[in-house]
């Protein structure tokens, strides 16, 4: 697989060119801890590196790292909040929250009004046109008119200051209680609501707009433009940055095409996987189809019956009688393993209870499973009523007849082939029922096949259907993974088949319903009736008889499950099994099951996955 660069390469050819485009278009930044960059006009005469800039415009820092301007008759140098060198304004702003109080002793000097650089009083210009007058109330005067309060020349416990507009009316204002205080603030470069902390200032001299490739420089007495400073010409930062992008470009290229040609790889890899497969099992005979027979038989994917976990299900026609259910798996998951999987497992198979493999398609990519078509879909369809699902109640001696069937189809796999196949996926979606309503067991995608003689496999990950897999499954504290973990499974069928509902039912209408096996349990064990849909005298034998086989199969612990051949065997007898110790407890418990070690063969030799 070829290697694709490293996120921090990429990170150095974009630094490399970020820093090549500031470089060009940037100088060296001067300035302090805090504030904006500092460039001419303006100037640290303390600061590193420093160089002259325009006479008025040196800047400080002050004592806590921040941009300053310091300025006569103002106690506390005003921050810098942030410099536009392209509009050439700045915006000052007052720790002490008195800017305007600051800039009316300064406009009284005609501090920023001075526009000649030959004069040492200072650079800044503005259109001044707002005008206030200063108030002091008493307290509790409240500011129920347009009025903007001065806190820092107020005193909490006794008076507020206010700045009235004064071109105000006297009589349009409730000053009935207050004092006019000597002074006022003139010629403020902004309304005060939007200038107690901070306002806007703009200069015209020195004029800078005009260096609009260059930087501008102060030389003696004289304005001018420089070249960028410092730095390579232009046109060869041009063709750096170019190679830069460039190279930058070319491994994004090299990246992708490594990426498309290993997913070929590997996906030749596969197909090559599958072919050796199919190549192996010749001998099964199965019937192999190309992609165009699928697209006839389905006549182009017309009618579709149902999507799984791992494909689509569509209904085909073989003859005018022979009719079929073409399975289209998707190639995203299991990287053909559940394709091989299943053919693998049905080419051995030849069962009443078991569905019937008549085909299958490998071409190219394309993968897809023919089976027997069963007109009367899922055993799902009909235990589990519904709103949504109007389908007749089975009957008790049918729904018997149904958990016979499948206790022996499973019995066929654990005992009935050469090797033993587990299948790991029994529920009712995967019990498919034909026009007679024989029970058929299908998809076999997570089956897993091992010798007869060793009944316990060892699996990296769990697998199957939540409400269904064994807890062994999950952990291997309960025991080995086995052929009782099928034997739950099957449990856990016959105690919805008994309820019809799902064994997890988070709408019911107490905490002791919503684990339906639990309830049966309680009922049972304390002689009671269960309250199902009973039609008939003989019902109650039928779902009682079903419920404790069920809670038979679903014993935390797999050595207190029966075998398979036992389960069906209960199934044949006339007479209702007894009741099992409690099944959701620890063995080791006084309320555990006694049959382990002793009823069921408990010897299970692990063996590899």
């Amino acid at each position: 697989m070829m290697p694709s660069p490293t996120p921090s390469l990429f990170l150095f050819f974009f630094l490399c060119f970020a820093h090549g485009t500031a470089h060009r278009d940037e100088p060296p930044r001067h300035g302090c801890h805090h504030g904006p960059r500092v460039r001419f006009p303006f100037w640290l005469p303390d600061g590193p590196d420093s160089e002259p800039g325009y006479p008025g415009f040196e800047l400080i820092c002050d004592g806590d790292g921040r941009l300053a301007l310091s300025v006569p008759n103002i106690p506390n140098p005003l921050v810098v909040k942030s410099i536009d060198y392209k509009s050439q304004s700045v915006v000052l702003r007052d720790p002490s929250n008195c800017l305007p109080l600051g800039i009316a002793n300064l406009t009284l000097r005609g501090f920023f009004a001075r526009e000649d650089p030959s004069r040492s009083a200072g650079p800044y210009n503005y259109n001044y046109n707002y005008n206030y007058t200063l108030f002091r109330c008493p307290l509790p005067e409240r500011n129920s008119y347009d009025m903007t309060e001065l806190a820092c020349r107020s005193d909490p416990s006794s008076y507020k200051v206010y700045a009235v507009d004064s071109s105000e009316s006297v009589g349009n204002v409730p000053l009935v209680h207050c004092e006019r205080i000597i002074g006022s603030l003139d010629s403020l470069p902004n309304p005060i609501k939007g200038m107690i902390t901070e306002a806007r200032f703009d200069w015209k001299q020195p004029d800078c707009k005009k260096c609009t490739k260059g930087l501008c420089g102060w030389h003696g007495s004289s304005i001018a433009c420089d070249q960028p400073h410092p730095g390579l010409p232009e046109k060869l930062h041009r063709e750096i940055a170019g190679i830069i992008v460039g190279s930058f470009l070319f491994l994004v290229g090299l990246t992708g095409l490594g990426y498309v040609l290993n997913e070929k790889r590997r996906d030749k890899a596969f197909q090559l996987k599958i072919e050796s497969f199919l190549h192996d099992y010749e001998a099964l005979k199965p019937t192999r189809y190309s992609y165009n027979d699928i697209k006839r038989i389905t006549n182009d994917f017309e009618e579709k019956l149902g999507q799984g976990a791992y494909g689509t299900v569509y209904k085909g026609k073989l003859s005018n009688e022979i009719f079929v259910a073409v399975k289209m798996l998707d190639n995203s998951f299991g990287n053909g393993e559940e394709f091989i999987n299943e053919v693998s497992t049905m080419g051995r198979i030849h069962h009443v209870n078991v569905v019937r493999m008549v085909g299958f398609c490998a071409d190219g990519f394309r993968r897809a499973l023919v089976y027997e078509f069963l007109p009367n879909e899922s055993l799902e369809k009909f235990i589990f009523q519904g709103d949504d699902n109007p389908d007749p109640f089975l009957s008790w001696d049918r729904l018997h007849n149904i958990a016979l069937g499948v206790g022996k189809g499973i019995e066929y796999l654990h005992q009935g082939c050469d090797q033993r196949i587990l299948h790991f996926d029994i529920k009712p979606h995967n019990i498919l029922l034909d026009d007679h309503f024989i029970p058929k067991i299908a998809d076999f995608g997570l089956a897993k096949l091992c010798s007869k003689e060793q009944s316990a496999v060892s699996m990296t990950a769990a697998r199957g259907t939540m409400g269904y897999i064994a807890p062994e499954v999950f952990s291997r504290n309960f025991g080995s993974v086995s052929s009782k973990s099928d034997v739950y499974s099957f449990g856990m069928l016959l105690l919805e088949m008994v309820g019809g509902r799902k064994n997890v039912d988070v709408n019911a209408k107490n905490m002791s319903q919503m684990y339906f096996p639990q309830w049966v349990y309680n009922h049972l064990n304390k002689g009671e009736e269960l309250e199902i849909r009973i039609r008939e005298d003989g019902d109650h034998k039928i779902a009682k008889k079903l419920a404790i086989i069920g809670l038979w199969c679903i014993h935390w612990y797999p050595a207190d499950r029966p075998p398979v051949k036992a389960v069906v065997q209960m199934l044949e007898g006339e007479e209702c099994p007894v009741m099992p110790k409690n099944p959701f407890v620890s063995s080791g418990s006084g309320d555990a099951a006694t049959m382990k070690g002793s009823l069921w063969n408990t010897n299970l030799e692990v063996i590899e996955e």
